[in-house]
Parts: C-alpha cells; structure tokens; sequence
C-alpha cells in the first residue's frame, strides 16, 4: 500500500484512493468506461474509479479503502452477465473491484478431484487446466471465454449441464471471501463431507456480490467423459420434447449431460450470425432437441445413443435428426445454439428472458406466454428455447424495430409484463440461472414474500450494516 494512507482530504475521491492503494491499482478517466458498459453494449455507466488487486490482501486494502472514503463497491468478474448486476448505477459514489488479475490456479489435486482457483481465472482456461490432468469442470457457459469464477460463483451460473451436474452451487466444495468490514472468510475446504455447523458459504453463492467479495473458490472436479455423443433431432411438436425428455432420463439415466430445445427459427437466427454454418437438416420442423450423453470406461456411449433414437423414430417422437460423427461435427451442432443467441443479439435490442417454470407444464407456458405476447403485440416475434431437464426457458421477444428506440423500449416493457403475467399463473421463477441484478430489481421486489425480505434484511444488516457491497443490485434491504 503506497505512503500516505489516510490521503489528502482537498482531493478528490479518485486521487485519494491512487495515495491508499498506489496509481498501479486504480485506473480512473476514460479507462473506467470498459468496466461500465454491459456485455450486450445496451448499456454505459460510469464510476468513481476501477480498482484491481493482485491478491485477496490487496482486496482487503480496496475494501477498507473504500469504507474510508464512505464509497460503496461493485464487484466485477468478466462482466459477461445480462441482468446489470456488475455495473455501477450511482457513478458518483461507487468504485468497480475487478479480480480479472487475480486468475492463479491455486491448488489442482487430481487425487482429491479438486482444485482451488481464484476468482479471476477465466472458465475456459480452468476447463483446459483441469483436462490437462485428465479431469473435468462440467460448468459450461456460452460465455466461457470471458466469464470469471467468481462471477460463476457470485451468480449462482447454470448453463446446458445443469440436469446433470446441477448448478454452479452444486460444484463449489469451498470459498474464500473478503466481507464488507475487510476481514477474510475461510473457507476453502475441500472436504465433500462436513457437517459442522451452517454451511456458510451459500450465503455467498448467488448473492451477486451483495454481501462480500470472492476471491477464490474450491471447485469439485469429476472424471473427464472420454465419450461424448451429440445429436440434433427434429419434433413434430414442443409437446414432444417434454416426452422425448422423459424417456432419455429412463433410457439414458444420468449418462445424459444436455438436452436443449429450439424453435424453427433458431435455425434462420443462426445462418444470419453465421452465414457459413452447416445446417445438417434440410427440411424446417416445429421444433428441435438438441441431445448430448457422456461416459467413460466400459459404457458404449454411440450405440446407447443410437439404439434410444431408434426407439424414438419408431414412436413418432422424432421426424428427423442427425448423430454428429466426429467433435468438428458436434461443435457445429453447438453452434446452432450459439448462432441462435448472436442472431437476435444483431437484429437489435430485444427482451431477453430467463425464466423457469415445473418442467411438466413448460410447453403449456410456452404456448400460453407466446400467444398472449402475440395478441397484445403482433408486430413482435417470439423465440422460446432453453433447456428442457430443468424447466428453464428464456422466452425472448424481437420487439418491431420499426417503431424507433422509444417504440422498442415501450414494447420490451411491455412484453416483459405479459410474460412474467403468465409465469405468475405457473408459479414460475423469473430468474432461473442469470441472476436478479438491476434489471430485474423492481420485478423481484414486489414479488418478495415478506418473510423472505425479512430474512434477507436480517442478513445484509448483519454482514453489510453500511451497505457498501453493490447496492442497488437485486434488492434494497435497509
């Protein structure tokens, strides 16, 4: 920490924390603007200053700082999330906290099938770390190229293994974490058993940096499936997909690791992001799964596949469909799930769901949410898909771009109360893995039953009494 640490009280916020922390540390000017524009570029804040700690005491150092100066914090990983949880909204009294330069793998114990990584280690490179050694981390985000560990943590991540492997919580053995008052909580244990006490470190996962910082995380890793199957297959109807579901769960057991679905226009969306895509199936259906099992060892991971699509053909579930031959052919497949998402992403602004509903009844709410958008609003376009082992749908809607950017904001407003109208009547979430942030602050709020808001009152005033982690993100407390 640089000379001087009390700071001159004539200067400003921005230079005061330059004299704690040293220059090295805080970046101020136009080099904030990058840490304050979301992923999708809709939106541009500003802050204080950006501060980047190399290391969890450096963390304690920005934290105790910034409760010196009476400044509130936002903590940031990749910034890749899509409800504004990583972005300032009060740019005259919050500095970001990045931890994009504290990605070390601390810890990789193959025999333990754990590691230990900080919370600025980018997904992918801690995926191709741990495959290195033979294992695998199943968190797989279409963001994985940019988005943080701790960021996955902070959000609770899901992404399309959810039904096998569960959520990001379901993976995390352990958590290091500086709290508001600038003490560590730690609790790095890599210990899959360990009934001492509340299991502390769920307040955290989830909690979008609202009760402290994460700084690192003990992940759990399984064995690397050295067999994978992928196949997209075409359906005569969305009800279908929920039956060709349940039967992969009977058939395939916990072997299945994705089973996603699309609509028939996933498929103009994805040729309009990638122009020279390969779209194996000619013929344009009502819908599509997309399929993929894995395994190891003695199990027959292609003839498992082959032999449950053969049964699905002869019932009718399945109208037509293709078994990918090679890994380039798979990641093609992928692809189309991804290009779908890049599609809508560059016809412009558009209301971007991420909703979950029981999985019994998410084709009777996809139909119902559809129609009623439709009604109110013919000139929108609906694109339903998501994935199917966990009642998750992100039910979007192309707003008429014609209308001009007043027109668009009115209709994404609007079709976002249609939409979680219908979900209330489903007894649904409207938020299944991309978190509350601020977008959906207000749409939380005044569904919050008021044990619950009591609860997590009790919580923040406990761990935050100064409300100095990310106000302002997922819902107020005082």
């Amino acid at each position: 920490m640089a000379a001087g640490a009390s700071g001159d009280k004539d200067l400003a916020p921005a230079q005061r924390l330059a004299a704690m922390l040293g220059p090295d540390m805080v970046l101020t000017g136009k080099a904030v603007l990058p840490y304050c524009r979301d992923w999708h570029g809709d939106v541009q804040s500003d802050a204080i200053a950006v501060l980047r700690p190399r290391d969890t005491a450096e963390v304690q150092a920005c934290v105790r700082a910034a409760v010196a100066l009476d400044l509130q914090i936002v903590p940031q990983g990749g910034n890749t999330g899509l409800v504004l949880g990583a972005l300032p909204d009060s740019p005259a009294r919050q500095v970001v906290v990045t931890l994009e330069r504290m990605s070390r793998i601390r810890c990789l114990d193959p025999d333990n099938f754990s590691a230990v990584v900080e919370a600025g280690a980018v997904l992918e490179q801690v995926k191709e770390a741990v495959a290195a050694v033979g294992l695998y981390f199943p968190l797989t985000l279409g963001a994985q190229g940019s988005c943080q560990i701790g960021g996955n943590v902070s959000t609770n991540a899901g992404g399309v293994n959810v039904l096998r492997y569960g959520m990001t919580r379901e993976l995390v053995l352990g958590l290091e974490v500086v709290l508001p008052d600038g003490q560590v909580f730690d609790g790095l244990s890599q210990l899959r058993k360990d009934n001492s006490g509340l299991d502390l470190k769920q307040l955290f996962i989830g909690a979008e940096g609202t009760l402290g910082i994460v700084t690192a995380v003990s992940i759990k890793l399984l064995p690397a499936p050295e067999k994978v199957a992928t196949a997209l297959v075409a359906l005569p109807r969305l009800e279908d997909a929920i039956e060709l579901y349940r039967r992969a769960r009977r058939d395939c057991c916990d072997l299945m690791s994705a089973f996603e679905f699309m609509p028939p226009l996933a498929i103009d969306l994805a040729r309009e992001a990638m122009p020279d895509l390969p779209i194996p199936l000619e013929a344009t259906y009502p819908a599509y799964a997309l399929i993929e099992i894995s395994g190891s060892g003695l199990v027959d991971i292609d003839d498992l596949m082959h032999r449950f699509l053969e049964a699905a053909f002869e019932s009718g579930l399945a109208v037509d469909g293709v078994v990918a031959q090679s890994q380039a052919q798979a990641r093609n497949l992928w692809a189309i799930r991804e290009g779908m998402n890049l599609g809508q992403a560059q016809r412009g602004r558009h209301l971007r769901t991420d909703v979950s509903v029981p999985l019994s009844r998410l084709a009777d709410f996809v139909a119902e949410a559809e129609a009623a958008v439709t009604a109110r609003m013919p000139g929108c376009i609906c694109v339903s898909y998501g994935h199917v082992g966990d009642g998750n749908v992100h039910l979007n809607v192309l707003p008429d771009f014609a209308q001009g950017p007043a027109g668009i904001d009115a209709q994404i407003l609007t079709a976002k109360k249609i939409v979680n109208e219908v979900l209330d009547r489903y007894s649904g979430s409207i938020s299944a893995e991309h978190g509350i942030g601020r977008l959906k602050k207000a749409d939380l709020d005044i569904r919050l039953p008021a044990v619950k808001r009591q609860l997590l009152a009790l919580v923040k005033n406990a761990l935050d009494p100064k409300m100095t982690m990310n106000p302002g993100c997922q819902v107020d407390l005082r």
